[in-house]
């Protein structure tokens, strides 16, 4: 969200850069700012693995990948050469200190050449338990002593349930400082989960409209027709709430539900999203079954191609009982979202790829019109994030013609006719974590309360083994219970592809 660049000499120190973040998202998020001119004039990347590997050899894999995933793959070779010139490979045991070692002197004689002792990002794109041996080398060779230059930038998941990642923020905590830390959420970067900052704190029209007084309920959805893909160790040890309900959707859910901020400085939006994850009302154990779902995808069908069942995917289990979908129903104890409901749910091998978030408003207070023989449709506002990337208003109008009769009707704002090459969410996190600005990474108490709300829900799903797994087909929308849940209210998931007679 930082709009000026950082101008400092920079060393980017890359944990695990042979990976699959790494050659998918990192090289090629750099890349394209630097061709934006986002990137510091004085810059390296240190690129960190255990093969043996030439400063060529790594360069010709990285050219490769930047081809074949960045939104800029058609470059000059010119243009690429610039960009490849600031990276160096180094040969790196994450177990030896002696690695440290050589990592402190090139950090050294980078500054050498620099003429000046660089801010220091360190991006850990590494799996979660490798992170404490990291941590405790760094410390012991002061690599980022320095609180106001350096920094780390760490993926999710943040520890695997709240006692883990309290362990885990205890650990880093002796290394770094708070404000050093970068928890980091792609989701975050979205351009569409960014504006909703924009659209909601920047018109007067919606405000007064974004409460209990108006609004019926809100749902929260991230689907995914893919499954595990090549994840299936992690996904197994993991599932869908842990995976994408305890980050992803409770932080989309804090950017909907927040207060203004006084204003658009990283701490007075932080603790508006602190306060809403502390808001949730937390469910008891013998609540569990009542506000939740789980389901685990079964053979079916990906756009008429067959696809086999969570357990019979490679690396899990035959008897598995990890969650592959979650739905949920939440409800926030302040003053604005008193009795709303928010439905959440996320799941794999859905009927569609879609992230939205749907806001239904209230009936009018009386209506000449029927909802049953006068084609009546609740009022709703639509923010898709992906892959749809827009905001849509519905609302009713009369149909042409003699009759007063009534249609529905939309009115968009699309980002793709806007733009066609916006930035993706790792470069816009990756320029603010350059720039130093911590807005939009998660900070302790945002992740401690995030898992707090879930924590519940974790013991009693360890304690009580699913009777009914697999209990929806790939390429539906999921369990019958997940339905069921809405029914309860009189509510029903929002077919957001409806479609909208003109």
């Amino acid at each position: 969200m930082n709009n000026v660049k950082n101008t400092d000499p920079t060393i980017i120190v890359i944990f695990g850069s042979s990976g699959d973040l790494a050659k998918r998202k990192l090289f090629p998020a750099f890349q394209n700012l630097f061709l934006d001119g986002r990137m510091p004039e004085k810059f390296q990347i240190i690129a960190l693995g255990r093969a043996e590997k030439s400063d060529e050899e790594f360069h010709s894999y990285v050219i490769e990948n930047l081809n074949s995933f960045s939104r800029k793959a058609a470059l000059s070779n010119e243009e690429t050469q610039k960009f490849i010139s600031h990276i160096t490979y180094l040969r790196h045991d994450i177990d030896k200190e002696e690695s440290y070692q050589e990592l402190d002197s090139k950090l050294n004689s980078i500054d050498r050449t620099f003429g000046a002792r660089a801010n220091r990002l360190f991006y850990l794109s590494i799996a979660p338990s490798f992170i404490a041996t990291i941590s405790g080398n760094m410390k012991k060779l002061r690599l980022a002593a320095n609180a106001k230059q350096d920094r780390i930038i760490i993926e999710k998941p943040f520890g695997y349930d709240k006692s883990s990642a309290i362990d885990l923020n205890e650990m880093l905590s002796q290394t770094f400082k708070e404000e050093q830390i970068y928890r980091i959420d792609h989701y975050l970067g979205k351009e569409t989960v960014q504006n909703i900052l924009a659209f909601r704190f920047g018109n007067s029209m919606f405000e007064p409209l974004w409460s209990r007084n108006f609004i019926d309920f809100v749902q929260i959805t991230v689907a995914e027709e893919v499954g595990v893909e090549e994840r299936g160790g992690f996904y197994e040890g993991v599932g869908a709430l842990k995976d994408m309900i305890q980050n992803h959707l409770l932080q989309i859910l804090c950017m909907t539900a927040m207060e203004a901020p006084a204003s658009l400085g990283a701490d007075d939006i932080r603790n508006r999203k602190a306060d809403v994850l502390k808001s949730i009302r937390r469910i008891k154990p013998d609540e569990v079954n009542h506000y939740t779902v789980r389901g685990q995808y079964d053979e079916g069908f990906i756009k008429d191609k067959p696809v086999p069942s969570y357990r019979n995917d490679k690396g899990i289990a035959p008897d598995s009982n990890t969650e592959t979908y979650v739905a949920m129903k939440i409800y926030l104890d302040n003053w604005r979202w008193q009795g709303v409901p928010f439905y959440l749910r996320t799941g794999k091998r859905m009927q569609e790829k879609q992230s939205s978030i749907i806001i239904q408003f209230k009936p009018v207070p009386h209506s000449s019109f029927s909802y049953d023989n006068q084609g009546m449709t609740p009022n709703r506002l639509i923010i898709n994030i992906q892959p749809a990337m827009d905001i849509k208003l519905q609302f009713m109008t009369k149909k042409p013609g003699l009759s007063l009769s009534l249609q529905p009707a939309e009115m968009i704002f699309d980002y793709f006719q806007c733009s066609t090459m916006s930035p993706e969410a790792y470069e816009t996190l990756l320029s603010d974590a350059l720039a130093g600005d911590p807005t939009l990474f998660m900070r302790w108490d945002q992740v401690e309360q995030a898992w707090d709300a879930i924590d519940t829900i974790q013991e009693v799903w360890k304690n009580n083994a699913p009777t009914d797994f697999p209990n929806y087909k790939a390429g539906s929308w999921g369990p019958e219970a997940a339905d069921e849940l809405l029914a309860r209210q009189g509510h029903a998931w929002v077919a957001n592809t409806q479609n909208i007679v003109k």
